[in-house]
């Protein structure tokens, strides 16, 4: 049918009714991507599908589900009354300035919830300094309320553990999302570097390298976070992260983006497969103590799983190689200390358990030598100090034998702290005679963040940044088959949750989570597809990224 004025027909255009409040006022076509559409992504502001996302989600069978925060009953009231008088529900904590909570979605106020629950239980419990990352979260939060990229990097953190938690893909992809938010937050914030925005600089920098699961991302942050510490040593003692900046200077001179491989000899590769068996023994002394600790005794079994096969493997050769086998690690140590934590705390069996995860990750930093040290060791040392410190207090004689018998066990980790202490003094004492390399202002500029043109590469779901590409530790040696398994990392469970009261229920989620039954690790890793393979021959443990 002719059009008016004879011209062609016009095309039927139905009118969607469920876009976003933001295109709507700007009177352009909303693609109601959930839970931001692009439009709002690409000029970084808030999408209210994030506000109400059961009223804005479309109605198509074909719109992707939620994503699986964990949601119970306890926490919904917890949250709605959050909202409504703005006070943070974790007073111990100390946050402070306090944000405007009343003006997040009620999805950013509980992934905000479920770090400050955790960390508030190891707070509570005094076993905060035992873990990585959550004695440092009060300090996230406070920088937060003035730096909204580095609330992102939080919101991202969040995510990435509840998907961790829950395999679910939706979840993950709300990581993604707020990751590619905070590299763009994080990239101006670098271009107009002061005094006034170095914490926030650094807080974000160290968030994101903690996600990054390629090795050019967390390369590139890493280099760009050595700069940034560098940067703020006139200043450092009016940081709120003195201590790590003093404890982390000097840094390595390495500069991680234009790596230089370490060549081993077999002298002292032969000393690296003895010491993983070292490590090995120690476990091996260890498991028959774990009669009452079916999780601790499952958690064991990975690592010497793990280290079974990097003993068995070829030596990696290039810096990438090192980063994809040391990845599981790395996974681990961030997330299984907080769960056995929460799960059975002032209980001697896991702090031992949890010293040789902290202890293996310094054993395996001269068999790494391009990566290890920044990437698990140095992160590792603090934490296994820690817990060595509250362990040699039952080194009493008026103590019964079991708490003895822990003590001895711990002797190993003690050994390989004074190793690592002294093998890190002496680099450091090389790098004094070292002329400093000149570096570029902040290393980020060779992931070329050009935001938009990556939105447009890539649809919503997917890494917006090559720091968060999927890992490739899932690639199986070639030749070898696979039946497709789980792409998670193997989270050993248990069905009955003894330890109730805690505000972090389980060993594994948050409260009243329905936890499923530990299933046995798998012998390889999910292929994704793919065929290609190690250099190494190293085959990967089943891997959430």
């Amino acid at each position: 049918m002719a059009g008016p004025g004879g011209g062609p027909s016009r095309r039927s255009h139905t009118k969607s009714r469920k876009g976003c409040k933001t295109c709507k006022r700007r009177h352009i076509r909303c693609d109601e991507t959930f839970p931001q559409c692009r439009n709002c992504t690409k000029h970084q502001v808030r999408c209210d599908y994030m506000d109400s996302p059961t009223a804005m989600m479309p109605e198509s069978p074909q719109s992707p589900q939620q994503p699986n925060l964990l949601w119970t009953p306890e926490i919904e009231a917890m949250i709605d009354l959050w909202r409504q008088t703005g006070e943070f529900p974790f007073p111990d904590l100390h946050v402070y300035p306090q944000l405007q909570w009343h003006a997040l979605s009620r999805t950013d106020l509980r992934l905000i919830h479920h770090l400050s629950t955790i960390s508030n239980e190891m707070v509570r419990n005094r076993t905060s300094k035992s873990t990585l990352w959550t004695d440092m979260m009060p300090k996230f939060l406070s920088i937060a309320a003035s730096h909204t990229f580095v609330m992102h990097s939080i919101l991202a953190f969040s995510a990435s553990h509840l998907a961790w938690i829950s395999q679910s893909t939706e979840t993950r992809n709300l990581a993604f999302h707020h990751a590619s938010i905070a590299l763009r937050g994080l990239h101006e914030g670098i271009t107009s570097f002061t005094k006034m925005n170095s914490d926030a600089v650094l807080a974000a920098s160290l968030l994101l390298a903690w996600q990054a699961t390629d090795w050019r991302g967390w390369a590139s942050l890493v280099t760009g976070t050595k700069t940034v510490i560098q940067s703020m040593q006139p200043w450092k003692h009016e940081s709120l992260f003195t201590d790590y900046i003093t404890e982390h200077t000097p840094m390595s001179s390495r500069h991680f983006m234009n790596p230089i491989n370490t060549p081993m000899s077999q002298v002292a590769r032969r000393e690296q497969l003895n010491a993983l068996t070292d490590v090995h023994t120690s476990l091996q002394r260890l498991q028959p103590y774990l009669s009452q600790n079916d999780q601790e005794a499952k958690w064991v079994d990975q690592l010497r799983g793990y280290l079974d096969r990097l003993r068995s493997s070829g030596q990696p050769q290039t810096p990438e190689e090192q980063f994809n086998q040391l990845y599981a690690l790395r996974k681990w140590l961030f997330w299984v200390p907080i769960s056995l934590l929460a799960a059975k705390r002032g209980d001697v069996n896991v702090l031992v358990v949890l010293a040789h995860f902290y202890a293996s990750a310094l054993v395996l930093e001269p068999m790494f030598p391009d990566v290890a040290s920044v990437f698990v060791s140095d992160l590792s040392l603090r934490p296994l100090e820690d817990i060595i410190q509250v362990v040699q207090a039952h080194q009493d004689p008026r103590l019964d034998a079991r708490m003895q018998t822990m003590s001895y066990l711990v002797q190993f980790p003690i050994d390989v702290v004074l190793s690592y202490k002294t093998r890190r003094e002496w680099a450091r004492q090389q790098m004094t005679n070292i002329s400093p390399i000149q570096q570029p202002a902040y290393a980020l500029e060779s992931i070329n963040l050009d935001i938009e043109n990556q939105i447009t590469q890539y649809s919503y779901g997917q890494s917006l940044s090559p720091a968060f590409a999927p890992s490739p530790l899932t690639f199986l040696p070639s030749g070898i088959s696979s039946t497709p398994t789980s792409p998670y990392l193997e989270v050993p469970r248990t069905n009955v949750d003894a330890y109730g009261t805690t505000t972090y229920a389980t060993p594994l989620v948050s409260p009243a989570a329905v936890v499923p039954p530990y299933s046995a690790p798998q012998e390889h890793a999910f292929t994704f597809g793919m065929s290609t393979g190690y250099p190494s021959g190293f085959v990967a443990p089943p891997i959430w990224t």
